[in-house]
């Protein structure tokens, strides 16, 4: 049996809690890879919707085990008030079905007053941060400066970091006119929170061999999508992670030989939260409609989400990057009733032909899409649960894309309700 890294292949909101949800009924364990609290993921079970930010979608599934692994930043306070939340709702979590990896770093209150002085210092030229620290986190990380969940521990440890720490955030801070670091207050902080949050950390690398090994089924799953990549996204408007197949592996401390499957999750249009090129973006009387019959709106942040036409240019690239051998495509049904349709093929740059988006940012803001038009349908795909429930100009549409991007559907999804899926190919049956 396989295992199976799910990510997503456009700008994020794909999708990817409902189908990580509904695929985590065939594995063993729910390993989330990257990413922070930034990142939502919204599951609809028997009509109760529930939104998740750093638990992997698993949690909610009864005998399963949900781990957090080391490419994840973690903010230990958002992580108990979102478990506090599942225990009001009658959801168990403890250490029997959640694990986080002890190197885990921390984001911490001062990331999130780095990141909010920051965006208002930048004005008009700000990326469009969630503010939540996910990205000065991750900076601490590669400087090696981290606090992590295992230094909690470690009273020696964990004062040895925060002296690293500081001496650097106390300097930055002076330069953007902002008051030292109280450290005897975030000592105490860390302090009070590491009860509540040291029971899960372990050496999740260990565990997830041993359970590999014994032949269980690991589910990978990813936040936001390939094109905020730190590498191979559209850079500087990006978050600070990278969000591609290759980082199941690094995040969680398996080798890559552990993933057989990759599956790209895939909206059926094109969406995205925040500033940054979006080359099928309609602002129009057809953008407003997929906005609103698809409930655009972020899971965590509640910012709108800007709509568009399904670009395959930008997902042919992103299933080649993470190595995609399957997509699920999603919210097909927001299309029903459009008279037509456009998928974009490639795009034109001061009257040349490209056939994926340039990497400087400049050059991405003046290219023009090329739209294939097709037929829409009428009839509704809503809750379809096979191929013959879906319209006939609906099917095309789905295989068009599949031609286009060079990777076939291996799930279809027709409405959030986790059983309204179409399986075309079980990933896990490698």
């Amino acid at each position: 049996m396989a295992n199976v890294a799910v990510v997503g292949a456009q700008w994020g909101d794909e999708g990817k809690g409902k189908i990580v949800d509904w695929l985590s009924e065939r594995a063993d364990v729910i390993v989330r890879f990257q990413g922070g609290h930034n990142a939502g993921h919204t599951l609809v079970i028997d009509g109760e919707v529930y939104k998740l930010s750093l638990l992997p979608s698993g949690i909610l599934r009864p005998g399963k085990l949900s781990v957090i692994g080391n490419g994840v930043v973690l903010d230990p306070w958002a992580l108990v008030a979102e478990i506090g939340r599942l225990c009001e709702r009658g959801v168990e979590v403890s250490a029997e079905n959640l694990a986080i990896a002890e190197n885990v770093p921390l984001i911490l209150p001062l990331h999130q007053d780095l990141d909010r002085i920051r965006e208002q210092a930048a004005g008009r030229a700000a990326i469009g941060t969630t503010g939540r620290g996910i990205g000065p986190a991750y900076e601490d990380k590669v400087g090696r400066r981290s606090v992590r969940l295992g230094d909690l521990s470690d009273d020696a440890t964990l004062e040895s970091r925060l002296d690293r720490l500081l001496a650097h955030h106390d300097a930055l801070r002076r330069g953007l006119g902002a008051a030292p670091i109280d450290r005897a207050d975030l000592a105490e902080r860390l302090r009070e929170i590491a009860p509540q949050v040291l029971p899960y950390a372990r050496p999740v690398w260990e565990d997830l061999d041993a359970r590999r090994r014994a032949g269980e089924r690991i589910l990978f799953e990813g936040a936001q999508g390939a094109l905020l990549d730190v590498d191979f996204g559209t850079y500087p408007f990006v978050t600070s992670s990278n969000t591609l197949a290759g980082m199941a592996s690094t995040g969680t401390g398996m080798g890559p030989g552990a993933i057989q499957f990759v599956l790209g999750i895939v909206k059926a249009y094109t969406t995205r939260v925040g500033a940054g090129p979006f080359p099928t973006e309609l602002d129009d009387e057809i953008g407003r409609h997929l906005a609103q019959v698809g409930h655009e709106k972020g899971t965590v942040t509640g910012r709108d989400r800007r709509c568009g036409w399904f670009d395959a240019a930008l997902v042919r690239q992103t299933c080649t990057t993470s190595g995609v051998r399957g997509i699920a495509l999603t919210k097909l049904d927001v299309l029903d009733g459009l008279d037509e349709l456009k998928i974009c093929t490639g795009y034109e740059i001061d009257g040349r032909r490209v056939d994926h988006l340039p990497m400087a940012a400049e050059q991405q803001t003046r290219v023009v899409p090329i739209y294939e038009t097709i037929a829409g349908w009428s009839e509704s795909t809503a809750g379809a649960r096979s191929w013959a429930d879906l319209p006939g100009e609906a099917v095309k549409y789905v295989r068009r894309i599949e031609e286009l991007i060079r990777c076939p559907v291996a799930l279809l999804s027709t409405s959030p309700e986790r059983e309204d899926t179409i399986l075309v190919t079980d990933p896990f049956a490698d």
